[in-house]
């Protein structure tokens, strides 16, 4: 791991796994110190936001240097259930890449329990770990202008719910109604990093 200072009151962790990153977030999340502004995750980075004066940079520095980031401090993760209609424009596709039916395309993804390693590329959307081998794919060759909202989908070692509408090339396995982002809510985004995460057919 590499720490970076990032401007006046920040500082950049890369990391050298997407386990480390989620270790180290989780330290500094269940440790609270005092000042830290706020935390953006990412695949392989860690940015860390501290308030001006603070002593959060090197407070959040020394907490990590003694920190075991095999894996996250041991806790009560929130768990969120998603209903998802399995009717997705490639699931046949990404059947027959498997070499598996459908029905155990299905089985396979509404069967594990994910862990969101953090947000991204469009409000509410959250990159979640834990997809099964059989069904890490790569994106499509050539993305989709439009992707509905609620669109359930895989892409590589993560799937994740499009929050709205956006363009997009992941594979789509189906759709959901339950809502991922309401700028009206508090907080506005069903998901945050660290959540366990559930699909469940319906």
């Amino acid at each position: 791991m590499r720490w970076r200072r990032y401007g006046e009151h920040a500082a950049l962790l890369d990391c050298d796994s997407l386990t480390q990153m989620s270790a180290a977030h989780a330290t500094i999340v269940a440790a609270r110190p005092d000042g830290v502004a706020e935390l953006v995750p990412g695949a392989r980075s860690l940015l860390v936001v501290a308030h001006p004066g603070s002593s959060a940079l090197d407070d959040v520095r020394a907490l990590i240097g003694k920190a075991d980031l095999t894996r996250p401090p041991s806790g009560t993760p929130r768990e969120i259930t998603i209903e998802v209609h399995y009717d997705g424009e490639d699931l046949a596709l990404v059947a027959e890449t498997a070499g598996l039916s459908e029905r155990e395309v299905v089985d396979l993804h509404s069967g594990a329990s994910y862990t969101v390693a953090f947000t991204g590329f469009a409000p509410g959307f959250g990159y979640l770990t834990g997809l099964p081998e059989p069904l890490r794919q790569p994106r499509l060759a050539s993305p989709r202008t439009r992707v509905p909202a609620g669109s359930v989908a895989i892409a590589g070692e993560f799937t994740s719910v499009y929050p709205s509408s956006t363009p997009g090339g992941w594979r789509l396995l189906g759709h959901t109604r339950t809502t991922l982002f309401d700028q009206h809510a508090e907080p506005p985004a069903l998901l945050a990093p660290g959540d366990r995460v559930r699909f469940r057919s319906g």
